[in-house]
């Protein structure tokens, strides 16, 4: 079973978070989410357990427990849903990027006058 354990500090690490999963049974995979810019992380991760019964028996024991000076906010995690890949500044694809050719402005203006030589 997957779980979700949100509410981390930026302190714990995935031993961390594994080390407090494997008091309530096997745990195959734990995983606190980074941040892909900065490499930080970003207060929530991942814990995979084989077995169901102590996957829920480890919900029901660290949901709203304190790790590292937070509490824990501990479910089973939900099947990541298929979201449409952004087409940047929340344009949808049919719309078309406003404006005319680079350079130039709406009215087809330069957008600057070259400097004088001289």
């Amino acid at each position: 079973m997957n779980i979700y354990v949100g509410n981390l500090s930026y302190e714990t690490t995935g031993d961390g978070l594994r080390a407090a999963f494997e008091v309530h049974g096997t745990v195959s995979a734990a995983t606190v989410i980074t941040d892909r810019d900065t490499g930080r992380p970003r207060g929530f991760g991942f814990v995979e357990m084989p077995d169901d019964a102590q996957a829920k028996a480890a919900i029901e024991a660290l949901n709203g427990k304190d790790l590292d000076g937070r509490t824990l906010n501990v479910s089973q995690a939900r099947e990541k849903q298929d979201r449409p890949r952004g087409h940047g500044r929340g344009r949808s694809p049919a719309r078309p990027k406003r404006g005319g050719p680079p350079g130039r402005s709406r009215r087809g203006r330069p957008l600057s006058r070259p400097r004088r030589q001289g």
